[in-house]
């Protein structure tokens, strides 16, 4: 009996710790189980980074080039190896050039114009020829040799003159001319010479200086006409009157005075420049980006290179004495002062947007231009 008190007494001091533990168990039963973070969903993984293609480097130009045959020469040469770029040009006179961009407008065969007086510029601007271009370098040419809008840039200055045969002005007994109303001496008769209008900007120069110097187109055509009279020959090209002068086969031709310098220093040492002391006119040779260029990154590195000092002094390496506008380039001495020499008021816009109808003009009441 003792043993069972004993071990009743035992069991009851033990249950409330069984009772606890069967509580706990049945609370971890019923218990939910612990809540767990909800998936996140994965992301993808980043691309790894790639450098954007370099763009390709243009390998190839061809250039409408107007100044003379040598300068277009070591242009291009000294363009392709600075940079690379198979450079190729065709020389044609401003009108010429003109003609070519109109007949090529719908499918352009050239990426660049370089050279020609400015009014050739405006005149293909107004038929929709040419896409402006501000080039960086621009910022170095004078506001007044450069459109504002980045049409055309002015790269060399030149002035218009007379380049006579000394010779032959002995023979004929007449004074080197220093007017324009001395062109029209009867002793000249036949021993005159210049370009046509319609094929040269230096013609075209020559015929504008007559509307600024004397105020209107029609007072600039009853010079003309009187001009005419003397008249050899007018030719396609604005510089070939200097060399039939050097040929002596007229006594003096109106053409820009670098040329006849340029024939001179080459030969022709017997011509000699003179200027009109009423005024003559002046060109700013120009560049331009061509519209639809095939070549635009190339045609936009030339008009680039040629705004640059070292461009605008390779001309009198080959006898070529235009002005540079690049106020930084060397002049030669060889270069004409242009303060020395009296300027009409040549107005280049005026001058472009009235070509077309002047060319006409002189073709119907002057002469038909050369073919």
């Amino acid at each position: 009996m003792n043993e069972l008190i004993e071990g009743g007494n035992e069991m009851q001091s033990r249950l409330p710790a069984l009772l606890m533990i069967a509580t706990f168990a049945v609370a971890a039963c019923a218990a939910p189980p612990p809540a767990q973070a909800p998936a996140q969903p994965q992301q993808p993984a980043a691309p790894a980074a790639t450098e954007a293609p370099a763009p390709a480097k243009p390998d190839k130009l061809t250039v409408l080039c107007t100044p003379q045959e040598d300068w277009c020469q070591a242009m291009t040469k000294a363009f392709q190896e600075k940079t690379g770029i198979q450079t190729s040009y065709v020389r044609l006179s401003s009108g010429e050039a003109l003609a070519k961009l109109r007949a090529t407008k719908d499918n352009p065969e050239f990426s660049v114009w370089w050279g020609g007086p400015a009014d050739g510029y405006v005149a293909a601007n107004t038929e929709g020829l040419l896409e402006p271009y501000v080039s960086p370098n621009a910022a170095e040419i004078p506001a007044a040799q450069k459109d504002p809008n980045g049409v055309w840039t002015g790269v060399y200055v030149g002035a218009l003159g007379f380049c006579s045969n000394k010779d032959v002005l002995n023979k004929l007994g007449v004074e080197k001319p220093t007017s324009w109303e001395a062109l029209l001496d009867p002793k000249l008769k036949g021993q005159v010479a210049m370009a046509h209008p319609a094929s040269s900007g230096t013609a075209y120069t020559a015929v504008w200086t007559q509307v600024a110097r004397l105020g209107s187109v029609d007072a600039a055509f009853d010079y003309l006409k009187k001009l005419h009279q003397n008249i050899l020959q007018y030719t396609k090209s604005g510089s070939a009157p200097g060399q039939m002068a050097g040929r002596g086969e007229v006594a003096v031709s109106v053409i820009f005075s670098h040329d006849c310098v340029k024939f001179a220093d080459e030969g022709m040492n017997m011509l000699e420049v003179s200027f009109p002391r009423e005024g003559t006119g002046y060109e700013i040779g120009g560049v331009a980006l061509i519209k639809g260029a095939p070549e635009p990154e190339a045609a936009k590195m030339w008009i680039d290179w040629v705004l640059t000092a070292e461009a605008q002094e390779i001309g009198p390496k080959v006898k070529s004495y235009q002005l540079p506008t690049n106020p930084n380039a060397k002049v030669s001495e060889r270069s004409v002062k242009l303060s020395e020499v009296k300027l009409v008021d040549y107005n280049f816009d005026e001058a472009g947007k009235n070509r077309k109808s002047i060319t006409k003009r002189f073709e119907d009441e002057i002469t038909v231009a050369p073919q």
